[in-house]
């Protein structure tokens, strides 16, 4: 993206600022040689922040036999990666909050972003695991840009209007004619102000990429395909009640990931788990949905079907 095209959408405050504790925080851990005692005592300066560290180690994603009291502790638990997903996505949950978000509807937005970032994890888990939580992080934040254009550009207000259940699954191009540029170029730009590591901002560049390119590295590639599916999934799931007609997207979605359709119908009953309990700590409000079970039970009939 044009380096005055950023410029422009710093200007407008589109952009979110990252509050200093959030920066301090990514100053800390960049650090080699950081110690989690240097974590913890940034984090406790926000106690909002360390109640929510230790309500997500005490949840059921974590089957702790005994409470977690201590931040220090709480922190070594959760491990260095998703302590800085939760970091991230709770300020920006925060930030870029209200109901309607430049024309996009906040409730909508989240689910969709909490069920790609948690499916990209499980895909990226099953393939190379040393990232799971940069696809993670990726799934949570690829689609920032949509937010900054519509808060920044009035020519993006159509498009805007398109993120939103049962519109068009791929508004690359819509955005390419109306205000020149897609959101997958301009969320890899506003993680890449933010310092997010390359991995990330690479990946989601190519979030929508037909093509990957040959020279992209195996790491950028799996966690680009795995948000590519986990996306397109994250999008039904948001908007469907009927899982029949989606076993053939669920299909596509993981030939892209590179995964057989099998990984995707063991995961789900964990998934929408694993999405109740981070939207709770996010203070995101989601819609109850049976759509994870009828779908895993559709995908489980689908795959015991007698091939050939």
């Amino acid at each position: 993206m044009p380096s005055d095209v950023l410029d422009a959408l710093k200007r407008s405050a589109a952009i979110p600022s990252l509050p200093q504790v959030v920066t301090r925080f990514l100053e800390v851990i960049r650090d080699p040689d950081f110690d989690f005692d240097a974590v913890a005592d940034v984090l406790a300066a926000d106690p909002g922040m360390a109640a929510d560290i230790l309500r997500l180690v005490n949840s059921p994603l974590f089957g702790m036999t005994r409470k977690v009291s201590s931040l220090h502790q709480g922190l070594t638990l959760l491990g260095l990666r998703r302590v800085r997903s939760l970091v991230l996505g709770r300020y920006l949950v925060d930030s870029m909050g209200g109901t309607n978000m430049g024309g996009v509807d906040a409730s909508y937005f989240w689910r969709r972003s909490l069920a790609t970032a948690v499916m990209a994890a499980k895909f990226v888990d099953a393939r190379l695991p040393a990232v799971r939580d940069e696809a993670f992080i990726g799934g949570l934040l690829c689609d920032t840009g949509v937010i900054v254009m519509a808060e920044a550009m009035s020519a993006y207000a159509p498009v805007a209007k398109k993120y939103a259940p049962h519109q068009e699954e791929d508004i690359c191009a819509a955005e390419a004619v109306a205000v020149g540029m897609d959101h997958c170029q301009v969320s890899a730009a506003v993680l890449e102000h933010w310092q997010l590591p390359e991995l990330v901002t690479d990946a989601v560049a190519l979030h929508h990429a037909t093509e990957i390119p040959p020279d992209t590295s195996e790491e950028v590639s799996t966690v680009a395909r795995s948000l590519q599916g986990a996306g397109a999934i994250g999008k039904l799931l948001c908007e469907t009640s009927d899982p029949k007609p989606a076993v053939d997207v669920c299909r596509r979605a993981m030939d892209r990931v590179g995964l057989d359709l099998s990984v995707l119908a063991r995961c789900l009953d964990e998934v929408e788990v694993e999405i109740r309990d981070l939207a709770d700590v996010l203070r995101i409000d989601i819609i109850p949905s049976k759509v994870y079970g009828l779908l895993a039970a559709e995908l489980s009939k689908e795959l015991a079907q007698p091939v050939g």
